[in-house]
């Protein structure tokens, strides 16, 4: 028997280190709930686990930052909502100023209503907010701006834009052709040059027998009127064409400076030009040039713009109100006059546009824009900064109501939008909280602790610890009975 060293205890110590150690770990477990509290437990499922809480986190604030984006939709369509009803109470009105039974004095406290209506659609577009971003007046549209010092066209640098075309950039052909005139010959055509203004058109007709007509009235042209004749001529019929006309200065392309007349839209406040000299040897209407020779066509400055996207999808658009793009995009305030064949380039840019972030890594976003909603911008703005359209005329009257339709229709077209993409919204909510919950389960295995396993664990280490607690006892006994042998 050996007592320097009790072997017995030694061992029995051991295993009780081992068990305590392990019960203390089962105790951990059980109290947190997870199976792994540091990375020694298991430092592959901690790294795997720490990247699914990571996501779970992000699809959880996705979800959060979805749910803020239908908010924001629905504050400006229920804004847009209120600007329909305006435009419509606007049309109603329009429609009421174009009867014949209205005095001038009736049609003007029709057009103080329509002045305040205008205002009120301003007041919507500019003061329409969500946590104080502003929804309605442009600062979340797309801009384009166009470059090339041949874009003779482009008359200022920035320009509304609808639809959905993407950022990126865009280059516009312009050539000839698109409107003709052909004059005189047996059964020759009639010659047309019809211009868009501010969504309305203007229709100028000359024929080789000495007849002009403006929006479908005739004016009868001697081969000895003057331009004052015809001016007066025109101004005659203005209450039934809704145009009027007066004497200017121009510059042919073919010759110096000559006088013409300027003829004006009473509905749309945009000018066009005739020129005549003689009879109708020299007729220019609208950019469109009509001489008597036989059978001549001539398109001297009525221009298309020519949209020839990345996609090869290509659409023709008179140059006048606007362009339009196949994928959507529509550029307005478009003016003048480009030589055939010049170029210019049209960058749209969605710097101001809202990006949502719905998913939980990087560029995992939609892009979301809503175009400027105010008078301007859906064309209702008369003449200053409080008046609407005119509806102090007849013809002006009815052209209100062409106006007030194409107004509604960008209206209801933004509307749709929205509502479009608040139901992709909804959708992307659905996904982003399965996903949550598929990849919480997906952690839960992981890192959470078997309850019931780690129970049974628990309790056999507590079996084990309290037993060797005994024999640790009954081990430090035994070296006592040397005492027997040294009695």
């Amino acid at each position: 028997m050996r007592i320097n060293n009790n072997l017995m205890a030694l061992n029995t110590n051991r295993q009780l280190g081992i068990t305590n150690s392990a019960t203390a770990k089962s105790i951990e477990k059980l109290s947190s709930g997870f199976r792994i509290n540091r990375a020694g437990d298991d430092a592959a499922g901690l790294a795997i686990s720490e990247k699914m809480r990571g996501q779970i986190r992000g699809l959880t604030q996705a979800s959060r930052n979805a749910q803020d984006g239908i908010s924001l939709i629905q504050t400006a369509e229920g804004a847009l909502n209120e600007t329909h009803a305006i435009l419509q109470r606007m049309r109603e009105l329009a429609v009421q100023a174009a009867t014949g039974t209205n005095t001038s004095d009736e049609r003007t406290k029709i057009q103080d209503e329509m002045n305040q209506l205008r205002q009120e659609v301003d007041r919507i577009a500019n003061n329409t907010e969500f946590n104080t971003k502003k929804l309605l007046n442009g600062d979340i549209a797309k801009t384009v701006t166009d470059s090339g010092t041949n874009a003779a066209s482009f008359d200022d640098n920035a320009y509304r834009t609808t639809g959905s075309t993407q950022a990126g950039v865009y280059t516009l052909t312009f050539t000839t052709a698109a409107t003709q005139a052909v004059v005189g010959g047996t059964g020759a055509a009639n010659a047309y040059a019809t211009t868009t203004v501010n969504g309305g058109a203007t229709q100028v007709h000359a024929d080789a027998a000495g007849t002009l007509t403006i929006n479908n009235k005739s004016v009868t042209i001697a081969a000895t009127d003057t331009l004052n004749n015809v001016l007066e001529k025109i101004n005659n019929l203005t209450a039934e064409t809704g145009v009027t006309a007066s004497l200017v200065a121009v510059t042919d392309t073919a010759s110096a400076a000559k006088s013409a007349i300027q003829l004006k839209s009473t509905a749309y406040g945009s000018d066009a030009t005739i020129q005549v000299s003689g009879a109708l040897n020299q007729l220019k209407a609208l950019g469109i040039a009509v001489n008597a020779d036989t059978n001549t066509v001539y398109s001297d400055a009525g221009t298309d713009a020519v949209a020839t996207l990345s996609g090869g999808a290509t659409v023709v658009e008179s140059v006048g109100n606007k362009v339009t793009f196949s994928n959507g995009l529509t550029v307005k305030g478009i003016d003048g006059t480009v030589a055939d064949g010049h170029t210019a380039t049209v960058t749209v840019s969605s710097n101001n546009t809202l990006d949502f972030q719905i998913g939980a890594n990087e560029n995992q976003n939609i892009n979301f824009s809503i175009n400027k909603m105010d008078a301007i911008a859906l064309g209702i703005n008369g003449a200053t900064s409080t008046e609407a359209i005119s509806v102090a005329t007849y013809a002006s009257a009815k052209a209100a109501i062409t106006i007030l339709d194409q107004a509604i229709s960008d209206v209801s077209n933004e509307r749709a939008k929205l509502g479009a993409v608040q139901n992709r919204l909804e959708y992307t909510i659905k996904n982003l909280d399965t996903s949550a919950e598929n990849l919480q389960a997906s952690e839960s295995r992981i890192r959470d602790v078997d309850m019931a396993r780690e129970m049974m664990e628990f309790t056999k280490n507590n079996i084990l610890q309290q037993a060797a607690q005994a024999m640790l006892a009954q081990a430090n006994q035994a070296p006592q009975g040397v005492l027997q042998l040294l009695r």
